[in-house]
């Protein structure tokens, strides 16, 4: 979920806390114990408090030359993206990246790639600036995992008494090798977008997605990766069979499970699995998406836009299909209730893509003009979305 930009008196807010506790007298307690209590609050979603502190321990890690500042700014940056200050999280980041600019420092001092990544991201002219940033991060990740493949070598040679540090040793390895993946598929995605004019573009997707899948395999979203390049290449075939290997690997876990994909890969998702003709397993990813979050505008407009697809097709059958059935009603009714929800969050939250509040407006229009008989909403259990398309689970095969 993005983060909520705060009113300018909530800025202030932060500001005065900020100058109050750099100020204050007294001993100042050690940048390390300051950027714990500045975390501990960031996680519980108090990001003025987190500011406040994270700045008191930049301050004093400059001040007695702690090696800490460039974790100070590595946490003030991600604290600002929360406040959607974009401008000023990426300076902090890059004052870390000049701090440590091959990211060799330990990782609780705020080494390693994050930093990076971050500003791979956050970079304001995106392409080949973005890339130079991935590739600082991969650069640093592989790095990472060749120190700890040396180190699992090492702890196996010394035999069964070092077992556990082997174990250890080498589920850090993995987690290294899951973030490079990542990285690199981030770097796909800009190929596709931004640089997919670059004569090369094609060729350097399928070495990134080869490399990605060699690296974790286990990773849904290398296979995501994979089948957004084939849909970019018309193999739908491909694209529907990578869709597959990735929903395998999480859908039937627990929710709070950590394999299951961040938000914004399972929205991504959505929108690959609609344009592979996977209206249905869409839809039950949507169900998933606003039990997540149900202030999410685009997981109620793709889940809209789902129903609304699937009413249209047996309404409007193709040659091959051929008979019309009135099931397109139950569809067009669900796909009613979910963009009119959509709309109601665009207007509330003031959303700023205007493409989709559009569109979502011409479906609604749509649905009135030629299916103005249909209830406003059907009888509801009381217990939610959960049932929404209830028997209707499995996924399309044309």
């Amino acid at each position: 979920m993005a983060p909520t930009r705060p009113s300018k008196k909530a800025k202030a807010k932060a500001r005065a806390q900020a100058k109050k506790h750099s100020s204050a007298g007294g001993p100042s307690k050690p940048p390390k114990q300051l950027l714990a209590e500045a975390t501990a609050h960031l996680e519980q979603g108090d990001a003025l408090a987190a500011v406040a502190l994270a700045r008191q321990a930049l301050d004093t890690a400059l001040e007695s030359d702690d090696a800490r500042a460039c974790a100070a700014y590595n946490l003030l940056g991600e604290i600002h993206v929360e406040l959607g200050e974009i401008d000023t999280a990426r300076a902090l980041f890059l004052q870390a990246a000049t701090l440590d600019a091959e990211g060799a420092l330990a990782e609780d001092l705020g080494g390693g790639p994050e930093k990076f990544n971050w500003l791979a991201q956050l970079s304001e002219d995106g392409g080949a600036d973005s890339v130079q940033w991935f590739d600082r991060a991969a650069v640093c990740l592989r790095t990472q995992i060749q120190t700890l493949t040396e180190a699992v070598a090492e702890a196996k040679r010394k035999g069964s008494a070092h077992g556990s540090l082997e174990a250890e040793l080498t589920a850090k390895s993995d987690e290294k090798k899951a973030k490079l993946a990542e990285t690199l598929c981030a770097v796909v995605e800009v190929y596709m977008t931004d640089l997919s004019w670059e004569e090369d573009a094609e060729a350097r997707c399928e070495a990134l997605i080869t490399e990605a899948m060699m690296l974790a395999p286990e990773l849904p979203d290398s296979w995501q990766t994979v089948a957004n390049v084939r849909v970019s290449q018309d193999r739908r075939e491909d694209a529907v069979a990578a869709l597959q290997r990735s929903l395998a690997l999480w859908e039937d876990l627990d929710p709070m499970d950590p394999k299951v994909p961040p938000f914004p890969s399972r929205v991504a998702l959505t929108r690959l699995l609609m344009e592979c003709e996977l209206e249905n397993k869409a839809v039950e990813i949507c169900e998933r998406l606003v039990l997540d979050d149900d202030t999410s505008v685009e997981a109620w407009y793709l889940g809209g836009l789902a129903q609304f697809t699937l009413g249209e097709k047996i309404k409007n059958p193709t040659e091959k299909e051929q008979q019309v059935t009135d099931a397109w009603k139950k569809h067009w009714i669900r796909a009613k209730q979910w963009l009119s929800q959509c709309q109601l969050l665009f207007e509330a939250q003031e959303y700023e893509d205007d493409r989709l509040g559009e569109h979502a407006k011409e479906l609604l229009a749509t649905i009135a003009t030629e299916a103005a008989d249909l209830p406003e909403e059907e009888e509801e259990d009381g217990e939610g979305w959960e049932d929404l398309d209830e028997g209707d689970q499995e996924m399309d095969e044309s």
